[in-house]
């Protein structure tokens, strides 16, 4: 586990090992949420990027005989 500081303008660096994993970039945006005692940074992602996603799911869905 990484220890990080908060700094006197309340800002806090993510570490270098976890910029890396999450191949983070400057300029990107983060949700932050807070649940009870712990603080969640969520990255959030360009819809474009999305693109494609679900390809080669399976559409099939098994239906009611009324819901035809």
């Amino acid at each position: 586990m990484t220890t990080v500081k908060i700094s006197p303008k309340y800002q806090v660096v993510i570490p270098k090992e976890i910029r890396n994993k999450l191949k983070l970039k400057p300029g990107q945006k983060m949700q932050i949420l807070q649940y009870g005692e712990r603080i969640e940074f969520i990255l959030l992602k360009n819809i474009k990027e999305a693109r494609g996603f679900l390809k080669g799911i399976d559409t099939n869905i098994k239906r009611e005989e009324d819901r035809l």
